[in-house]
């Protein structure tokens, strides 16, 4: 058999991430000393025309102003690149990063925020002259483009054919199926997806999606050689026969990577594939790594105490205000509470800022909130989309109840309907339940089980990945969403 092909880059989404980083990076710094670079020049330049209106000729006044000049560079702005790198983050999902729509809008949104909060820090800095306003600008700018230029260069390789994994599916059933629907909503594709095999002859011949069945485990090595094959990935569910899976092997031997389904999928849309997972999955996923988790906890933990006091001062800050508002449009009571299942299925109490009309479940009826809920008021829509109306809810992580991130609390009669219908869906419990979480930043309201399903897989995407470093992207993702006014 000849040489099967392999992609000179073939690299996993969590490689892509790094070069994503490390691109940035270097941008940023380049960034950073063309900014000090002009910083200094305009400085110059001012104190030339400075020296010249005294009387100095413009040759004169350029000697003893360069001899003059001191920038003053403050140590906070040699940090200016890490500073670009939170602004950014919301870039760093491999999709996002692929797509130039998405790359421009994240690119076009981290200089305005990044101006908001210098302007934030100028209004109350006691010494103005410590935030030198033509530098920062010029840094903005000048990142901004740089980082457009590598992300430009990054797309292109991205797309490029010749660069990306050529990738054949094993079994052309549900799991199959359901990779292909996910493959070809994806714009651009993160790999080239070349066909199905498999060894039930009344699928041969035919396509889902335009995705022919290429034929059976038998000539599986043969299929590779001619399609340039790179990986394959192995979507049956049950035992896999004696021949296929020798197949596979030998065309590991040779060199293709082979890859389970429930991993690709997690890879394509950062969730677990809840309908094609094993029964022991819980077992595998979650109960063995429990004990690599201890130092985890531990951090986790001072996050939330951080993070909680910062949120009760925020809250105390915007409480008469928030107060004064409900009251005037809708009355008493400022604040509504309801149980929730903690870690554990442990009953707890949560507290709100009331967004919703007096009464809103008056037959007795848990329902979910939607997408333009009547209920809902015009003060109530204000602080969901900024999330003021969680503040409270700080307590709850102080007390050690919730944490900042995590599954969203849910109320037990919810609970108990969706652990009826879907599977794994206790596993939220695993885990203390957030104030934002990996589901509430990439998916909106839930109108139904579909819905729902979908939320429980990036649940349980976040519980099976959590570190703190993902923890921590999160918090910032939710602050971008506050600042947008984007929740919901």
């Amino acid at each position: 058999m000849a040489d099967i092909y392999r992609p000179s880059l073939r690299l996993r989404p969590s490689e892509q991430r790094l070069i994503l980083l490390l691109g940035d990076l270097l941008a940023s710094a380049g960034a950073m000393f063309i900014a000090l670079y002009i910083w200094y020049e305009l400085s110059l330049a001012r104190e030339i025309v400075r020296l010249v209106d005294q009387g100095f000729n413009e040759e004169r006044a350029g000697r003893i102003a360069a001899n003059v000049i001191d920038l003053k560079i403050p140590f906070w702005f040699y940090l200016l690149p890490l500073v670009w790198l939170l602004l950014m983050v919301d870039s760093y999902e491999i999709h996002t990063a692929s797509n130039w729509k998405k790359t421009l809008r994240a690119i076009a949104a981290a200089p305005i925020v990044g101006i908001l909060g210098y302007s934030l820090l100028f209004t109350i800095n006691q010494d103005p002259t410590s935030l030198p306003r033509i530098g920062i600008g010029a840094f903005l700018v000048i990142a901004s483009l740089l980082t457009l230029g590598w992300r430009g260069i990054y797309i292109r390789l991205y797309t490029s054919s010749g660069l990306m994994r050529r990738v054949i599916i094993v079994g052309a059933g549900k799991a199959g199926h359901s990779l292909a629907d996910i493959y070809q909503k994806l714009n651009p594709p993160p790999f080239l997806l070349i066909g199905f095999i498999d060894d039930d002859l009344r699928k041969h011949g035919k396509s889902h999606y335009g995705f022919a069945v290429l034929g059976s485990s038998k000539n599986l090595l043969d299929i590779i050689e001619d399609y340039h094959v790179s990986d394959i990935v192995v979507a049956i569910n049950g035992e896999i026969k004696g021949e296929t899976f020798q197949s596979i092997l030998d065309a590991q031997e040779k060199g293709v990577e082979v890859t389970r389904m429930p991993i690709l999928y997690e890879e394509m849309t950062q969730r677990v594939p809840v309908e094609h997972l094993e029964s022991d999955w819980v077992i595998r996923s979650f109960v063995d790594q429990v004990r690599v988790r201890g130092m985890y906890e531990l951090f986790k933990r001072l996050m939330d105490i951080l993070g909680g006091l910062v949120g009760l001062l925020i809250f105390v800050i915007i409480f008469p205000f928030t107060a004064f508002t409900i009251v005037v449009e809708s009355g008493f009571p400022i604040f509504y509470s309801q149980e929730r299942l903690g870690k554990g299925g442990r009953l707890f109490r949560i507290y709100k800022f009331r967004s919703m009309m007096q009464d809103a479940e008056a037959d007795g009826e848990a329902r979910p909130a939607a997408i333009n809920d009547p209920r809902v008021t015009r003060v109530g829509n204000f602080l969901r989309r900024t999330r003021l109306d969680e503040m409270p809810q700080f307590l709850s992580v102080l007390t050690g109840e919730m944490s900042l991130v995590g599954p969203r609390a849910e109320r037990p009669e919810l609970v108990a309907q969706f652990q009826k219908k879907i599977p794994f869906y206790r596993a939220r419990l695993l885990v203390k339940p957030g104030l934002t979480g990996w589901a509430q930043i990439n998916y909106g309201y839930v109108s139904g089980v579909k819905d729902t399903v979908i939320k429980l897989e990036y649940d349980l995407y976040y519980i099976k990945h959590r570190t703190l470093n993902m923890d921590f992207n999160i918090v910032l993702r939710t602050i971008g969403t506050v600042l947008r006014r984007t929740g919901r």
